[in-house]
């Protein structure tokens, strides 16, 4: 640690410093715990079993998957809500986000009786197109897609409010129409706010677990995403619970760790 570091460390105030300190420990003692109680000597044979690879293997489709259409959706919806002079736009904004608060398993229900064979659109879905989302794994990634897209929202919503107008003002005035403009000015701009929203967005879909058991259902290799297998295995099998953990765990800290520069620096 460098002098100025330790000087700056010193100066902090004594009654931040200890809570900060408490919520450090907070954090990172369950990570601790989770690798202490690792079963090391079997953790080869469990972690190449054919079990943990699908469904480790189905977590990063349908997170991926989900991500791509929270971003197919969730930029233009951002642009909607920090540039459109709509009316009502506070409170389209709150129901956006209501997924943040919402506990999944609701999500899930209401993902249910809309999307269910009997529900509000999916019994058209079903009857004129055949289309069946409840316990597929298309269905996984429409429930992780569900929980997660805020993350982006927010995010990206917030580059779009902190980028210069001046910019696409002068796009505009070139010539350039709001496609292109959009495309080629406001896209590039705002780069790191959807990096952050985006990996954000990844790692609250691989994460999901309610409103997927709930909309999706468990069947192992179509909807058995890691953190279903990890409550399942935790009922029979502990060993396997702390590996499937850990896997998640070393997955989650690896993508946020390589891309920690470019979404922090979208949440500045």
């Amino acid at each position: 640690m460098s002098r100025r570091s330790r000087s700056t460390i010193g100066r902090l105030p004594l009654v931040l410093l200890l809570p900060a300190l408490l919520g450090l420990a907070f954090l990172l003692i369950p990570l601790v715990g989770l690798l202490a109680k690792a079963p090391w000597s079997t953790l080869p044979s469990r972690l190449f079993s054919t079990d943990v690879w699908d469904a480790l293997r189905l977590s990063l489709l349908c997170a991926t998957a989900a991500t791509a259409m929270c971003m197919v959706l969730g930029i233009p919806l951002a642009w909607l809500l920090a540039r459109a002079p709509i009316p009502g736009r506070g409170v389209i904004r709150a129901l956006v986000t209501v997924p943040l608060v919402l506990p999944p398993v609701v999500g899930g229900v209401a993902l249910l009786l809309v999307l269910g064979r009997r529900g509000l659109v999916g019994q058209h879905l079903d009857a004129w197109f055949g289309i069946s989302l409840p316990f597929t794994t298309a269905g996984v990634i429409v429930a992780e897609a569900f929980v997660a897209m805020p993350f982006l929202v927010i995010s990206v919503e917030g580059a779009l409010r902190a980028a210069d107008p001046r910019y696409e003002e002068a796009a505009a005035t070139l010539g350039a129409g709001r496609w292109l403009t959009f495309r080629r000015v406001t896209l590039p701009s705002i780069a790191p706010g959807v990096v952050a929203g985006a990996v954000l967005c990844w790692a609250r879909a691989l994460g999901e677990f309610g409103a997927t058991i709930t909309f999706a259902g468990n069947f192992p290799g179509r909807t058995t995403t890691m953190p279903l297998a990890v409550y399942l295995a935790l009922e029979t099998d502990p060993d396997v619970a702390v590996v499937l953990s850990l896997v998640l765990l070393i997955v989650s800290v690896v993508v946020l760790a390589s891309l920690r520069e470019r979404w922090i620096s979208g949440l500045r």
